[in-house]
């Protein structure tokens, strides 16, 4: 499965530089608002050393990381959901992502136009988690006044369909997002049924959620970094600006200048974890290859991420984690030294596994 995320926010917060920096390509950041008009779409590859280690173990042909798909939309103002600022076509492009990604302003520049007047990162983010709400309130309003005509004819299904709606609804109208509603409920049955309304209505604001401090000085980044987590509101923050000038340097002349890991590193890091993926690796003379699965995945759905029949023919895998297999000085040598683990359907696939499966297809 590829990662997707929606990168979103004020005009001029430097949604752009980000996708820019991220994916390496020249996108128009010029000084005014709506610059973006069509979503800048980037896929890019997850940076991971364990890749490396485990070709060169198998003298890989070729080595296919992971990627994640980053979606730069137009700027959003106040308005977005009823179409301000064409709003309404921008919010539309993010529906199918994965997790979202807001950028807030906490630098000052003059010479850089700030649609509020003055930057202020936890008004912004205000800003857009109303605009986000607001269109998943029409969403479920529309969705909430077809289900209530059907539960009141008798059906079941639609009378526990039209209490989540009403739930969700109401946690929105009280400025509460979906996500912390959906982790608040308790009931089995009632979170199941409110995860499918939130599903399938595609609601922004039960994405995971990732704020970016976009800061230039350290009194900045801070006071941002600060405010955010008193909100509990998960944020990391970045210099753009630094980061768009040492774009292409390589991790041994960042760590000379001081600039530490890339930032794509810790976004893709907190998305993971946000999601609850695990990456798991195949390897051989052809190719070493990382797969991303959800937590909790147990070996046969594993393989069906490789190849649908190798889940509906699946035997069983031999797995060993990917340290140990280097440790071991390959495959080959694992295999002689008795650490190959036999695993079945019901093994649990973990963090680093490497994984070879065994299926009748």
């Amino acid at each position: 499965m590829a990662l997707s995320i929606g990168i979103v926010g004020l005009p001029n917060v430097g949604k752009s530089t980000l996708f820019s920096v991220l994916t390496r390509k020249a996108v128009d950041v010029s000084n005014y608002p709506f610059t973006t008009i069509d979503p800048n779409v980037g896929v890019v590859s997850v940076p991971d050393s364990r890749l490396a280690t485990l070709a060169a173990l198998e003298h890989s042909a070729r080595v296919v990381p992971a990627t994640v798909k980053f979606v730069d939309i137009a700027g959003l103002v106040k308005g977005a959901n009823r179409g301000e600022g064409l709003g309404n076509q921008f919010l539309a492009q993010i529906r199918e992502v994965d997790a979202i990604v807001e950028v807030v302003r906490a630098f000052t520049a003059p010479e850089i136009a700030h649609v509020e007047g003055v930057p202020d990162p936890l008004r912004d983010y205000d800003i857009v988690d109303a605009e986000l709400a607001l269109k998943d309130l029409e969403g479920i309003e529309k969705r909430l006044e077809q289900t209530e005509k059907e539960a009141r004819a008798g059906a079941k299904s639609a009378q526990e369909s039209a209490h989540a709606l009403a739930a969700l609804r109401d946690a929105l109208r009280e400025g509460t997002p979906a996500r912390v509603k959906l982790a608040e409920l308790r009931g089995e049955r009632e979170r199941e049924v409110c995860e499918r309304e939130a599903r399938d209505l595609a609601l922004l604001t039960a994405k995971p959620l990732l704020v970016l401090v976009n800061a230039t000085i350290q009194k900045e980044w801070m006071r941002a970094a600060g405010e955010f987590q008193k909100r509990r509101i998960p944020a990391v923050v970045i210099n753009l600006r630094e980061e768009q000038e040492a774009a292409g340097f390589v991790s041994r002349e960042r760590q000379e200048l001081g600039l530490g890991e890339f930032p794509l590193d810790r976004l893709i890091r907190k998305a993971f974890t946000m999601l609850g993926l695990v990456t798991f690796f195949t390897t051989g003379s052809d190719e070493t290859r990382a797969w991303t699965i959800p937590v909790g995945t147990f070996l046969p759905q594993a393989a069906g991420a490789i190849h649908s029949d190798f889940e509906q023919q699946f035997i069983r895998g031999d797995v060993i984690g990917w340290n140990s297999l280097a440790e071991a000085g390959g495959w080959g040598h694992a295999r002689g030294k008795g650490l190959l683990r036999s695993e079945g359907k019901s093994y649990v696939v973990r963090e680093g596994d490497v994984i070879e499966v065994k299926h009748g297809a």
